[in-house]
């Protein structure tokens, strides 16, 4: 591929991305006007035709490791588990 060539591709990544982008940010938009229509109507299970939306309260549990560390420095570090991968990025 020449340099020209690289340009045109990295040029079009660019213009799906922010396609991707603007997309992504309708989604989230419809569904922020469904939560709201759901809080609204105070529903936590709404049926729409064949449709079933939920937004509903959920609990998790999840691990605290930046207090383990700093209680556990030694044990944190002791399963510290080092990897390696590659990193694509272009700079403007």
């Amino acid at each position: 591929m020449t340099k020209k060539e690289i340009i045109a591709q990295i040029e079009l990544m660019n213009e799906w991305e922010r396609v991707i982008e603007e997309a992504k940010a309708e989604v989230e938009a419809i569904k922020d006007s469904i939560k709201a229509e759901m809080a609204d109507r105070d529903l936590d299970e709404l049926e729409a035709g064949s449709y079933i939306v939920r937004y509903k309260t959920v609990a998790t549990s999840r691990f605290d490791s930046t207090s383990f560390k700093k209680t556990y420095e030694d044990l944190y570090k002791a399963f510290l588990k080092q990897s390696t991968s590659r990193r694509f990025s272009i700079s403007y």
